[in-house]
């Protein structure tokens, strides 16, 4: 359907509130319809007693009364949806990859495109954007990209399950373990420098680690899983699948537990303190 008008010529045609304006007694310009500070093109009459107009109604000004109002071209656009008033539409078709939104065709974006990169921190979005928004964001110097956000860095100290020394990770942790592990082993000993290099060994400056109990070392165990990935990820070295390492749990004879790595299982070691087995540092105190 187009809408089509037809403009009369003549001032009282157009504007029929003015002649009974002419038969009233006042000289309020807005009572006698006179509402418009200007008219556009000038299409109108001018109020006798002041600065206020009544304007001819343009086609253009009724289509957009009516929600006539978009031109539905320009990137993105298919046309318009419905029928047209002036060459405008109420609603625009959108391409494909573009949808209706909020008055004009934008383009269609995965969930993923969610961070706006922008605040104490940021520095801009990291990639391409899709409306405005990005899959992730770089982060200005001290800050760094962590659960979808950039956070303060920490340089030294715990970091949520990592522990940080200049910014570098030298202990993990996972699930609710209590303490941190080192990221390497400290290769093959017998239990007394096992004892002595887990209590030399620095995991940042003064902070030293000790040698694991065997619950603790059975707890590396349950969460080997998760700790061998998060090693991975961290730049470390995974446990041993098969593996002993020293305990620094005294059996009760002569000798300390043994914890096997590829099972979990414990072997109280008696007389066994002299033997080389695998040693891991912990944090316990930090």
């Amino acid at each position: 359907m187009k809408i089509k008008f037809l403009l009369l010529g003549t001032s009282l045609s157009f504007i029929p509130i003015l002649s009974y304006a002419q038969c009233v007694e006042t000289t309020n310009c807005e009572t006698l319809g006179y509402t418009e500070t200007t008219c556009n093109g000038g299409k109108g009459v001018k109020c006798p007693f002041g600065n206020k107009w009544a304007c001819l109604a343009t086609e253009e000004s009724v289509c957009a009364d009516n929600g006539f109002k978009y031109a539905c071209s320009g990137t993105g656009y298919s046309g318009g949806s419905g029928d047209s008033c002036g060459r405008k539409y109420k609603k625009c078709s959108c391409k494909s990859g573009y949808k209706w939104d909020n008055d004009s065709c934008k383009k269609s974006c995965s969930s993923s495109y969610k961070y706006t990169c922008s605040g104490m921190g940021y520095s801009g979005g990291s990639g391409s954007a899709c409306g405005g928004k990005y899959t992730q964001c770089s982060c200005a110097s001290g800050y760094e990209w962590k659960n979808g956000s950039c956070q303060k860095q920490i340089l030294n100290g715990p970091d949520g399950d990592v522990y940080k020394c200049n910014g570098k990770v030298v202990g993990i942790k996972t699930n609710d373990m209590n303490f941190y592990v080192a990221m390497q082993d400290l290769g093959t000993m017998d239990w007394y420098d096992a004892r002595d290099n887990c209590a030399s060994y620095s995991f940042c400056g003064s902070l030293k680690g000790t040698l694991p109990s065997k619950d603790r070392l059975v707890t590396m165990y349950n969460n080997k899983s998760s700790l061998n990935s998060s090693l991975s990820t961290n730049g470390g070295t995974k446990f041993g699948e098969k593996y002993y390492y020293w305990s620094s749990t005294f059996n009760g004879y002569n000798g300390h537990y043994l914890v096997n790595m590829s099972d979990g299982s414990m072997y109280n070691g008696y007389g066994y303190d002299g033997s080389y087995y695998y040693v891991r540092p912990v944090l316990v105190s930090y």
